[in-house]
């Protein structure tokens, strides 16, 4: 088990700070998008939240925020992509 949670935290991504997780998660996650490191489709939540080291719920605490703030959009059973400027349509 603690093999396990080694392994797991070595491949976090650091997002440490202050303030609610799904915040950190949230920047980091805006910061990746506007930076161009989704060119297609997002990964899974299930891949994001073993990344960030944190819940599902975490996860889609945070890409529900992105897509208020219109930099995804997501459809449902086919995850989530990065929009393409202010029209909307996906990249």
């Amino acid at each position: 088990m603690v093999r396990y949670a080694l392994v797991r935290f070595s491949a976090m991504i650091n997002i440490e700070g202050r303030g609610p997780l799904w915040r950190r998660v949230l920047a980091d996650l805006r910061r990746r998008v506007l930076a161009g490191e989704f060119p297609e489709r997002m990964p899974s939540e299930r891949h994001l939240a073993d990344e960030y080291g944190c819940s599902m719920g975490t996860v889609q605490h945070a890409l529900r925020q992105l897509r208020i703030e219109g930099l995804i959009a997501t459809d449902k059973g086919y995850g989530s992509y990065v929009v393409d400027g202010p029209s909307g349509t996906t990249q």
